[in-house]
């Protein structure tokens, strides 16, 4: 892997350290603390008030770093990079919007799921038209493991890549339910993208590299017990960064291996609501999404956090040896 690199995780892990000490101070003086579903764990409960929109932390750290490192790049007519970072930032505006609303009211709930979708599917096409005006996206499916590629029609195209985007930012945010879980997994997950994206342009590694580090440093202040959330401001963002990164490197389908973490928390919330509907109010899980149905089944939030990243690790290590055959 290119030293530029990892000297960009680095300096996004310091940045985001010295950044997160004034934004926290910040959102300890704006009192914007979380509100905590009533049906959730119990335990929970202590966590009301915590500071939320924590995510602004590495969303600022990793964007200086993109930017300024990428500046080179840039200057040469490449934008990839900037191109995805733009894109995940809109994703944690339309978090940040639905944050502050909860702040204000000082209940749980903001923007409506209709509101969400509009906004998340609208910021999809648009990203989706740039790429492909930019010639940075095209209609072809890879399929990673057996390194076949299927093209399809473009409009099927934009319209199955733009669901996927927003079913995978939806499906990160859920997963954002305990301490460092939504961070720690969405960390190995950054690693993988900057490693593909090193074997085909450097640039375009460069903001996984920067998110990478930016994580490394939120998790110091988000780890068990949490002295910030990333709130929804941080979650999209992340959702917004792993789809767009999927989608900038043609290969979106990598995001099934990747996000199985992802995919198993939405999963375990479809089945709940569909059984609970059919079976006229009875329980799958314990409570979804799937680490509520783990915690009340006794485990500790460290183990979760500690059991979901290393299955995402041991996922995107199989994902990494499925794309070799590509480059």
């Amino acid at each position: 892997m290119d030293i530029s690199l990892l000297l960009a995780a680095a300096v996004s892990f310091a940045a985001t350290l010295v950044i997160g000490k004034f934004v926290l101070a910040e959102l300890r003086k704006l009192k914007a603390g979380q509100e905590i579903r009533e049906d959730g764990p119990k335990w929970h409960a202590g966590k009301a008030g915590t500071p939320t929109m924590g995510g602004i932390m590495f969303i600022i750290g990793a964007g200086v770093i993109t930017f300024v490192m990428g500046w080179k790049q840039m200057l040469g007519g490449e934008f990839a990079h900037l191109y995805v970072y733009l894109f995940a930032l809109i994703f944690g505006l339309i978090g940040f919007v639905d944050d502050y609303r909860k702040v204000r009211q000082h209940q749980n709930e903001g923007l409506t799921a209709k509101q969400k979708f509009i906004l998340q599917l609208a910021a999809a096409v648009v990203f989706l038209v740039l790429m492909r005006y930019e010639g940075l996206l095209t209609n072809e499916l890879y399929i990673p493991f057996v390194n076949v590629t299927v093209t399809l029609n473009w409009i099927v195209y934009l319209v199955f890549a733009a669901f996927v985007i927003v079913g995978c930012v939806n499906a990160v945010n859920l997963t954002d339910g305990i301490d460092g879980l939504a961070c720690s997994v969405t960390f190995v997950v950054m690693v993988f993208f900057t490693a593909a994206a090193a074997m085909w342009q450097a640039t375009l590694a460069l903001f996984p590299a920067a998110l990478a580090g930016g994580l490394a440093a939120f998790f110091v202040y988000n780890h068990h017990p949490a002295k910030v959330f990333m709130g929804d401001t941080g979650s999209l963002f992340l959702g917004g960064a792993v789809a767009a990164l999927g989608f900038a490197l043609d290969m979106p389908l990598i995001l099934i291996p990747v996000g199985i973490i992802y995919i198993a928390e939405t999963l375990s919330d479809i089945i709940q609501v569909a059984y609970f509907k059919a079976t006229h109010g009875k329980r799958f899980f314990k409570m979804a999404p799937l680490h509520h149905h783990l915690e009340l089944s006794g485990w500790s939030e460290a183990k979760l956090v500690a059991v979901f990243a290393g299955i995402t690790l041991v996922c995107c290590v199989l994902a990494y040896l499925g794309i070799q055959n590509r480059y």
